[in-house]
């Protein structure tokens, strides 16, 4: 089997541009793979067209080790967000390929069956302004769905510091969706990579009573050593790593013991091969895996399979139930949460179909011939969790 052909698609939707890419064979099969990227979509698509006629046209999609070497390394290059997600592309649908040829779903070639179900928490959903009762009104909506935990990003759009009246904003914030959904409900703090180390240390404090799941990113994830105020100011657990893109961007956290969760995108991060790396990595050091997912169906489906076979793989995220859920209709049968998790996928493959006519019909928004992802936006607008057509 080689691959004969790659194609991409863009869908546009108010909250993302979803990025997704077919490979297709001699033998008539067809791997699909989806990546999001924030503000750089037109990069990531030139990308995909440079490399793939050098590493992936002609070559057999069992070969991922080999995809791998030649786009981080014989291509002399450092790995990067963009090169990285452009290998995920590949290596997602080269697995696909490899499901589909030998007839069985993707997480049995992974490793197995590790568990029947995958936690899931919700994200997405606090489409309001910060008034706290607004939220936690919204919030209740979340637990009404069968969802057991949920991540709320409750800072409007601070930067390095927060003033006394946003410090308690955020908290009574939190404080009323504790107060709405009960003890039992997880709740996950996302900072975004904000704060200063001591402003990001003492919202944790404030944080405490309200029991959060873990503090999420609370400085720029750059440094790795400017967790340690943090670290040594709270017993929250801290998760980080959704905007790191090779070992290396994650090693000192792990290393200092600076992180408890670690949040890699597999569709960031060059894809299946490092994120089973990372796995083992994390176990030597008891840690948990919750990785980023903000894709639509396949990138969601594939996030699946990793979790299903993974020992140490905690929760799954998930928009798509309160953002653009529209978005469901591009591949089925779509992967639902159900009382709180996924299920276990039937392959062959991922198991997902991609509706074309869906694809085709949902274009991105252009600007002088750009596709125009104008990112989150929040350090500038307070209410940029509402998002839209002109939003993040």
């Amino acid at each position: 089997m080689k691959i004969t052909s790659a194609r991409t698609t863009v869908v546009g939707t108010p909250w993302r541009e979803l990025v997704f890419l077919e490979l297709e064979t001699d033998t008539g099969l067809i791997g699909t793979s989806e990546v999001r990227m924030v503000s750089r979509t037109d990069t990531l698509l030139a990308c995909v067209d440079e490399l793939a006629p050098r590493h992936v046209i002609g070559t057999d999609p069992f070969d991922v080790e080999r995809l791998a070497w030649n786009i981080q390394r014989a291509e002399y290059d450092r790995p990067g967000e963009v090169s990285q997600s452009a290998l995920a592309c590949f290596d997602v649908a080269c697995w696909d390929l490899m499901g589909q040829s030998l007839g069985v779903p993707v997480w049995k070639l992974l490793g197995g069956k590790f568990r029947d179900r995958v936690p899931a928490y919700a994200n997405g959903w606090y489409q309001t302004d910060r008034n706290p009762q607004n939220v936690a009104t919204a919030a209740k909506r979340v637990v009404a769905r069968g969802y057991r935990a949920m991540k709320l990003d409750p800072f409007g759009h601070a930067s390095a510091e927060l003033s006394a009246a946003e410090r308690r904003r955020a908290v009574e914030i939190v404080a009323a969706v504790r107060n709405a959904i009960g003890a039992d409900i997880q709740i996950m703090i996302e900072m975004h990579g904000r704060f200063t180390p001591a402003q990001a240390a003492a919202m944790a404090r404030l944080l405490e009573p309200y029991d959060p799941e873990w503090i999420e990113e609370p400085t720029p994830p750059e440094n790795a050593l400017a967790y340690r105020p943090v670290r040594s100011a709270t017993h929250l657990p801290i998760a980080t790593g959704e905007r790191a893109h090779s070992m290396e961007d994650i090693r000192g956290f792990i290393e200092h013991s600076l992180v408890d969760v670690v949040q890699v995108d597999l569709t960031h991060f060059g894809g299946f091969i490092p994120m089973k790396q990372l796995a083992g990595w994390a176990a030597a050091y008891a840690l948990v895996l919750a990785p980023h997912n903000v894709c639509g169906p396949v990138g969601t489906a594939a996030n699946l399979h990793f979790a299903v076979c993974t020992p140490n793989y905690k929760v799954l995220e998930h928009f798509n139930d309160f953002a653009d859920s529209e978005v469901k209709a591009a591949g089925s049968p779509y992967p639902e949460v159900v009382d709180g998790s996924f299920r276990l996928p039937q392959g062959p493959g991922w198991g997902v179909e991609l509706d074309l006519d869906f694809l085709q019909s949902r274009p991105p928004r252009l600007e002088d011939g750009v596709i125009a992802d104008p990112g989150l936006r929040m350090f500038e607008d307070a209410e940029w969790c509402r998002r839209g057509p002109t939003g993040g």
